[in-house]
Formats: C-alpha cells, structure tokens, sequence
C-alpha cells in the first residue's frame, strides 16, 4: 500500500506559477509511472503529465505544454508538478497518482487513463483568479 499526499496549492493570480508536491509514503519497489490528474469544477477528472518509471519520458496534456513541468525526487519519494503562466481555467482540485505494479506503457495513451493507477492523493486545490 502507498499513500500519497500532494501540497503546495492555493490561490495564484493569472500568470503566476506554483509548485505542487506528492509525497509517497515509501519508495513503490523500485520506480513506477506517476501521474497529476485535475478535476475542474463542474467537470470529470482529466490527465495533466505523467513520467514513466525510468524519469526519461514526460507526457502532457495539450493545454499545459510549455507551462507545466512533472519531475520526481527518488530520494525523497516525492512527485513535483511546477505549474508556470497559470490561467483561470487551469483552476481544479489537482491529484497525483500512481501504479500498484509496473506495466507496459508504450506511449501517450497508455498514461492518460486513471484506471492505469491504483492509488490517489486525496487531491488539492488549485485556484486561479484573473
């Protein structure tokens, strides 16, 4: 079991940058893909980024190409999404995720699904005023 803990949200005017953090409750055996997912208001859950397990690959969601950035610190267990030229419609309740057990991921469509990963931070919100 991993427990998952993200930070760092608030309230940001448009423009602005924040850094969200995800702590995982131990190391998952060895690297696995990690995920930010977001859920605006009113709307479903919806893919941000993804890194696969070596730290080689990123994957974006179209509209946060060039402003978000995922990475990850091993030593730290901890999953890092820097957010830059936030706009209002980036506003959403902000989640990481990961997988229970490596899987065979080939390329962007094989990271943007939630059922691709068992276990969730409890999310965090992320507001931007214009």
């Amino acid at each position: 079991q991993v427990q998952l803990q993200e930070s760092g949200g608030g309230l940001v005017q448009a423009g602005g940058s924040l850094r969200l953090s995800c702590a995982a409750s131990r190391r998952t055996g060895g690297n696995n893909a990690m995920a930010w997912f977001r859920q605006p208001p009113g709307k479903e859950r919806e893919f941000v980024a993804a890194l696969n397990y070596l730290d080689t690959k990123t994957y974006y969601v179209e509209a946060v190409k060039g402003r978000f950035t995922i990475t990850r610190d091993n030593a730290q267990s901890t999953l890092y999404l820097q957010m830059n030229s936030l706009k209002p419609e980036d506003t959403a309740v902000y989640y990481c995720a990961t997988e229970a057990s490596r899987r065979r991921r080939v390329d962007y469509s094989d990271y943007v699904g939630s059922q691709g990963y068992q276990y969730w931070g409890q999310g965090i919100q992320v507001t931007v005023s214009s």
